[in-house]
């Protein structure tokens, strides 16, 4: 099997050593994306604005493959305060995902002064 790794220059620069996206068997992976703004890198204020910066992280990625969110097949999520955010994330990744929605796992997670990080795979048509 063959794969493609990428790191794409309009998103902020990865935090180590991995892509932000693999494409391998007709799937692309991409790493957690957190909620930092890829000109400034700034982050939003409150779980609403930051799951919003995330997921245009994500669609970037998605974009750099040809793809959109219409695309994604499974998320993982991670927020810092998982009983607290939670309804503010959902209501907002509800409306940037089409139905029927990705699968899903959302957990609680310490995360690196941000309070929502999220990865997807996607499946090329």
């Amino acid at each position: 099997m063959t794969k493609k790794a990428l790191v794409i220059p309009t998103l902020p620069a990865p935090a180590g050593p991995y892509s932000q996206v693999v494409e391998a068997g007709g799937f692309v992976y991409t790493a957690g994306f957190g909620p930092q703004d890829p000109q400034t890198g700034a982050v939003p204020e409150g779980i609403a604005a930051q799951t919003e910066q995330v997921l245009n992280n994500l669609q970037t990625a998605l974009e750099a493959v040809g793809l959109s969110l219409d695309d994604v097949v499974k998320t993982t999520v991670h927020l810092e305060h998982l009983a607290r955010d939670f309804a503010d994330y959902n209501r907002v990744y509800e409306q940037r995902f089409s139905k029927p929605y990705p699968v899903r796992t959302t957990v609680g997670s310490t995360l690196a002064n941000i309070l929502v990080e999220i990865d997807a795979v996607a499946v090329k048509p």
